[in-house]
């Protein structure tokens, strides 16, 4: 019992640690300021929480002032918000209209209503949106699994995260623990190629860069 119990808890620590080191890996060259990161055609915004009032929370606002300072600085031309988008929950909404508010023309943002998660989010900028070269925004202790998510499907991508918000230290614990748990359901994801929902092409990113 004792050599069972102690396999089982090496095998526990590498389904946690391998796939934290795997993300690091692929991911750690691919991190930049907004000062270094080279131009590319489209941020890619992902969600987190918008409140009932419609304004998001302070995570995600810290993640779309990042992606405007990226269009201010010409780092690109077009925004894509990413999120879960319902009739009585709409993150992409809050976040588009943040944007706005906050002098992004609303000609230069393309919505993704079904970015449900992380990898929702990436594989519809690819095959729905049309996107084959981006800048990813989201916390940085986001950003590594968003990125090898991002690599695994063809897409040509950078990231750029925000550390902002790290003074909440609590919750910044928690959303780094966190992340060790979603990187096995990353890996589930690519290694069985889940297919989220698709649908016909959205024209939308298209015409917010050709604006």
């Amino acid at each position: 019992m004792g050599r069972l119990a102690a396999v089982g808890a090496l095998l526990g620590a590498a389904l946690i640690v391998v796939p934290a080191w795997y993300v690091r890996r692929v991911s750690d060259d691919r991190m930049k300021s907004i000062d270094d990161v080279p131009a590319q055609p489209v941020a890619l915004v992902l969600g987190a929480e918008v409140y009932a009032d419609g304004q998001p929370s302070r995570y995600l606002r810290a993640r779309l002032d990042v992606a405007r300072e990226l269009f201010d600085a010409g780092k690109v031309e077009a925004i894509l918000v990413s999120g879960d988008g319902t009739r009585h929950y709409n993150e992409t909404g809050g976040m588009r209209d943040y944007l706005i508010a906050h002098g992004v023309p609303a000609r230069r943002i393309a919505g993704d209503y079904a970015g449900f998660d992380t990898y929702d989010s990436c594989v519809r900028a690819r095959k729905v949106f049309g996107a084959t070269r981006v800048i990813v925004v989201s916390q940085s202790y986001h950003l590594p699994r968003a990125l090898t998510i991002c690599r695994a499907i063809g897409l040509d991508v950078w990231g750029v995260g925000d550390d902002s918000v790290r003074s909440n230290q609590e919750m910044w614990s928690y959303g780094t623990l966190r992340e060790l748990g979603a990187n096995l359901k990353m890996m589930w994801d690519l290694v069985s190629r889940r297919r989220p929902v698709l649908g016909p092409h959205d024209d939308s990113l298209d015409r917010a860069l050709q604006s």
